[in-house]
């Protein structure tokens, strides 16, 4: 990018600004447009939108944060299959990816975990006191479900006949 300007691959600078001016408990939902160097096609976009939560407390799981999940997607999906696959990401650990079954197959919707003590440690919180999880929901791939797309580059068309639907 031109000037040094640099698109970040998340927002969770949003999240760490946040941890560093409150105390938990915490609750933090940050919408975003991300970068990921990604190959496109029907299913990837180079660039797209994110809702990043993350939740900070005394106790919490990955009981926690796959319950969060399965609530979450079952009230935007109604009754579906879920899976969680193990994953890694830079600041959660254990990390997953969920998927959900669309068209027959499997479509991953957004990745997960619990936050890295080293990460509560560095804002100033006790990982002996708090744990943390964290999430990724990919709001195109909601849409592709909840509107049966077949093709992620539709959303970003011109074509003012498929815009209009929504």
């Amino acid at each position: 990018l031109p000037d040094r300007q640099f698109a970040a691959d998340a927002h969770s600078s949003v999240q760490i600004r946040y941890m560093e001016a409150n105390d938990p408990p915490i609750r933090v939902a940050a919408p975003g447009r991300v970068y990921r160097r990604d190959t496109v096609d029907a299913t990837h976009s180079a660039v797209f939108h994110q809702l990043e939560i993350l939740a900070v407390d005394e106790g919490l799981t990955f009981t926690d944060l796959k319950g969060t999940i399965k609530v979450f997607l079952e009230s935007m999906f109604g009754d579906v299959e879920i899976r969680f696959r193990p994953s890694f990401f830079p600041f959660t650990e254990p990390s997953a990816e969920v998927d959900v079954r669309w068209r027959g197959r499997w479509l991953e919707v957004l990745g997960c975990g619990m936050v890295d003590p080293n990460v509560l440690k560095a804002v100033g919180y006790d990982p002996e006191v708090y744990t943390g999880f964290a999430a990724g929901f990919g709001v195109e791939r909601f849409a592709m479900v909840l509107h049966q797309l077949d093709d992620i580059r539709r959303l970003y068309a011109s074509d003012l006949r498929f815009l209009r639907q929504f």
